[in-house]
């Protein structure tokens, strides 16, 4: 063999150095890094044992933890409606628990509950190759007793802080509590949606049984939730809720709690939700009102933590009531009208006893789980006819009486800057002549109601409106007579809570007194109401609504078979339609209409769709009761008057004078002399009574009032010879424009606002 030039081995030797250097370069850096990572862990390990302990709850509070204790309702009985808690939650031991459901929860969300020490390594590398195979998170690695850890102590933010903090307190978890102990607190503590805190609430909630009744399949559909309660909601996502519990049924096949063939035959099952009549809570509208109204009084804190007992006017089998006849007629109404995808007839009822101001029943709409908007209470709407009585109260009060008579012939005004002229019209198109106030009122004859505010000035009626608390802003013009001012139902039924209370209102009140979790009194609602007019004018306007519900627009409210006094509303367009009505011991009013306004239909009015309505609820109401007339006050007389202008006695009706205003001619049995009492010094002044009281007194509209032309000054009126034409032939035109402020929905054009229907 030929010898190796010295070339070559001369290179080798000198590459043997440099790569010996390298490596212990190598081994340098790599045992720098190595002696870092060690520091590092140590580091982290020192600060995980004796220094992130410290800001850690101590996990034996769980000992000690007591629920919150949320605020009691109850009803007008003292019985109790429900509790208002910031979660709703009912605690159940796990014996209690059906195995169905623990096995579908542990195979859903940690498999090896019973195997490992709070976290567990082998579920999360399964998550991590599970998540990169898919290429999206679909597993998460975090065990039942961290899932309780998050719930019960830390924010869900997803800092490593806070993950530390996570597989600490888990540590210490298994460490103090056994594992029935752990899954007992996890299963009262989740979250299942739609306000349901554990699985005794969830299951009432979406069952409507305790959740020891519960089988499989229902079982498996709550096992699915907790993940993301409201993207898996069996109520809005069906189809979606469906997936979810078949994917548990399989979990639970792989995890032999049960077989195949079961898990086949289960997921062909519906869902077994509870019917959605029986989901409807009782009053639902009603104590969302009163929440709101504690909240704003005494904080969420106190209400929904601090234990108060809250005694309100509500009364259960009148609320049933009212839902049922609500939901009856806006059935009959759709099915006569057309609806537009989900865009579905509302509408709204409020009870009320006149004398104290309780208010028994509010129902804000068809159903709170479809919408929980309380229309009985914050929607404003066009009241239409129904604010008329407002109108003639404030006529009454100046003087003009039932019998008084005002011309319904075509009248003209003219309108603001634009030189449009505003023609009011009546509903029927027909004038009628000289026309009593008592047929105006029946008939509900728009320009007659005009004139007759025309008379009286506009803030005569707006003033009245307001002491018998309407306080929404109402238009400072003529088309004031027609409704175009929108008001709440809450605000018009407590209105004619006042007419039926001899002219007294009664602010409306939802709660009777409050205690607190001592027992202590709060607060107490004592009745303390203010005259809106006197009880003698309310008498008048009351015997004058009789004659609308015995002769004129409400007769269909004649089945109640009891004296009424009520009247209709509807607006121009027919997209509101209102009933309002009294009895001596009762006030209800109905609305109905779109929440975006349209029209009801062609000739959907307040007799046609909201006295339907009103008569099913009085009636189941007021089964039974004793049937009551009106309080009569001393200063009223009853005498029969001519509603025909020939004042022959052609169409003779009854009507209800303040004593000394009544015609000196009535229609008896045989025409006779009605004595008049006015010589009598003792008898009581029939002078008009001013809004503040001051006999004689006459105000003007404000001045600010469109079609407000000069309110002609009116002595002491004649009795039941009163005319009024309309404005004299050559007055100064207003020079205020009808149309309203922007943005309010009375802002319509001058033939509109003279076009109310009954």
């Amino acid at each position: 063999m030929a010898p190796e030039p010295k070339s070559t081995r001369a290179s080798r030797g000198r590459s043997r150095p440099r790569n010996t250097r390298w490596l212990r370069i190598s081994l340098l850096i790599a045992g720098i890094l190595a002696l870092l990572v060690v520091s590092a862990t140590a580091v982290v390990a020192l600060w995980v044992v004796t220094i992130l302990p410290r800001s850690l709850p101590n996990v034996a509070a769980l000992e000690t933890l007591q629920p919150l204790a949320g605020s009691k309702i109850y009803d007008d009985n003292d019985e109790l409606i429900t509790e208002l808690h910031v979660e709703r939650r009912i605690f159940v031991p796990l014996a209690q628990v059906p195995q169905s459901l623990r096995d579908a929860v542990i195979a859903t969300e940690d498999r090896r509950f019973y195997s490992h020490w709070g976290i567990d390594p082998i579920g999360i590398g399964r998550a991590v190759y599970q998540n990169y195979r898919r290429g999206r998170i679909v597993e998460g690695g975090s065990t039942i007793t961290q899932q309780l850890t998050k719930l019960l102590f830390l924010t869900p933010d997803k800092s490593l802080d806070r993950k530390l903090k996570e597989a600490v307190l888990a540590l210490e978890l298994e460490r103090r509590y056994s594992k029935d102990r752990i899954l007992e607190m996890y299963l009262n503590q989740i979250y299942f949606g739609h306000g349901a805190y554990g699985v005794e609430a969830a299951a009432r909630t979406y069952f409507g049984k305790s959740v020891s009744e519960l089988a499989i399949r229902e079982s498996a559909l709550l096992a699915g939730l907790p993940r993301a309660p409201s993207s898996y909601s069996p109520f809005e996502h069906a189809d979606l809720a469906r997936r979810r519990r078949d994917v548990v049924l399989r979990r639970m096949v792989d995890y032999g709690a049960v077989k195949d063939a079961d898990a086949r035959r289960l997921a062909k099952l519906d869902l077994g939700l509870i019917p959605a009549d029986r989901r409807r809570n009782t009053g639902q509208y009603f104590l969302e009102y009163v929440s709101q109204q504690l909240e704003t009084k005494y904080g969420a804190d106190l209400v929904f933590k601090g234990g108060l007992n809250v005694y309100t006017t509500l009364n259960r089998p009148m609320q049933l009531a009212a839902e049922q006849a609500l939901r009856d007629g806006l059935k009959a109404l759709e099915g006569r009208s057309k609806t537009r995808g989900n865009d579905h007839p509302e509408g709204a009822v409020i009870s009320l006893e006149p004398h104290t101001g309780y208010v028994r029943a509010v129902v804000g709409g068809y159903d709170f789980f479809r919408s929980e908007f309380n229309r009985a209470v914050y929607a404003r709407r066009q009241p239409g006819s129904a604010f008329k009585p407002f109108v003639y109260a404030a006529a009454i009060e100046r003087g003009l009486t039932p019998a008084s008579r005002i011309e319904d012939a075509p009248v003209t005004y003219p309108v603001g800057q634009n030189g449009q002229a505003w023609k009011p019209e009546n509903y029927d198109r027909k004038y009628r002549g000289s026309t009593t106030l008592q047929q105006a009122i029946e008939e509900s004859v728009n320009v007659v109601t005009i004139k007759t505010l025309e008379q009286i000035g506009v803030g005569r009626a707006a003033s009245l409106a307001r002491r018998a608390g309407i306080g929404s802003p109402l238009a400072q013009d003529l088309t004031l007579a027609l409704g175009s001012s929108d008001v709440t139902l809450l605000e018009l039924t407590s209105a004619y809570g006042a007419l039926a209370n001899q002219g007294t209102w009664m602010p409306p009140t939802t709660i009777r007194y409050i205690t607190d979790a001592n027992g202590r009194l709060l607060e107490e609602y004592v009745p303390q109401g203010r005259e809106a007019l006197a009880p003698e004018h309310a008498y008048v306007i009351t015997h004058m609504l009789r004659g609308v519900v015995e002769r004129g627009t409400g007769q269909a409210a004649k089945a109640l078979g009891r004296p009424v006094a009520a009247k209709t509303g509807t607006t121009n367009d027919y997209s509101n339609a209102w009933f309002v009505g009294y009895t001596p011991k009762l006030a209800t009013g109905v609305w109905v209409g779109y929440d975006r306004p349209r029209s009801l239909g062609r000739d959907e009015t307040g007799s046609r769709v909201a006295v339907p309505i009103w008569v099913a609820y009085m009636s189941r109401v007021l089964a039974g009761a004793p049937k009551e007339d009106f309080p009569m006050p001393e200063q009223v007389v009853l005498v029969p008057v001519d509603l025909d202008a020939s004042n022959e006695c052609v169409r003779v009706v009854t009507m209800a004078f303040v004593r000394g205003t009544e015609p000196a001619v009535g229609c008896g049995p045989r025409r006779q002399q009605v004595p008049s009492p006015s010589a009598d010094p003792s008898a009581p002044s029939t002078l008009p009574r001013d809004v503040d009281g001051v006999p004689g007194a006459v105000i003007a509209p404000p001045p600010s009032s469109s079609f407000a032309a000069p309110a002609p000054v009116v002595s002491p009126l004649p009795p039941a010879v009163s005319v009024y034409a309309g404005p004299a032939a050559g007055a100064a035109p207003p020079s205020t424009d009808l149309t309203p402020s922007p943005g309010s929905s009375a802002n319509r054009r001058p033939a509109e606002a003279g076009q109310q229907g009954p």
